[in-house]
C-alpha cells in the first residue's frame, strides 16, 4: 500500500484521480450536506495495488475498478455492501 494524501470535503479532489472516483466523491458530499459538521470531515487516498482507495472520515470508502472504469461507494454500513457504482449507466 502507498500513501497518497488527504483532503478536506468541499475541496477539490486530487486530479490524479480516475474521473469515475471524483464523481463518486462529489456524489457522497451532495449527500453529506444534510449532516451538521461533516464539512469538517477528510478524505483519504492511499494506493492499493496501484488502485486509488478513498475512505472519508464516517468510513465510506470508494473503490476504483479499472476494468469496467466504475467506482464504487461502500457507506460505513454493518454489511458493508456496495452502494452505488459511478459513472451510472444511462
Amino acid at each position: 500500500m502507498q500513501l497518497g494524501t488527504r483532503w478536506g470535503v468541499g475541496t477539490d479532489a486530487p486530479p490524479r484521480l480516475p474521473d469515475a472516483v471524483r464523481a463518486a466523491v462529489r456524489a457522497v458530499e451532495s449527500e453529506l450536506r444534510a449532516i451538521p459538521g461533516s464539512a469538517q470531515w477528510r478524505w483519504t487516498l492511499t494506493w492499493l495495488e496501484g488502485r486509488p482507495v478513498v475512505e472519508l472520515d464516517d468510513g465510506t470508502i470508494i473503490r476504483f475498478d479499472p476494468a469496467t472504469d466504475t467506482a464504487r461507494v461502500t457507506p460505513f454500513t454493518d454489511d458493508n455492501s456496495p452502494d452505488e457504482a459511478y459513472p451510472k449507466s444511462e
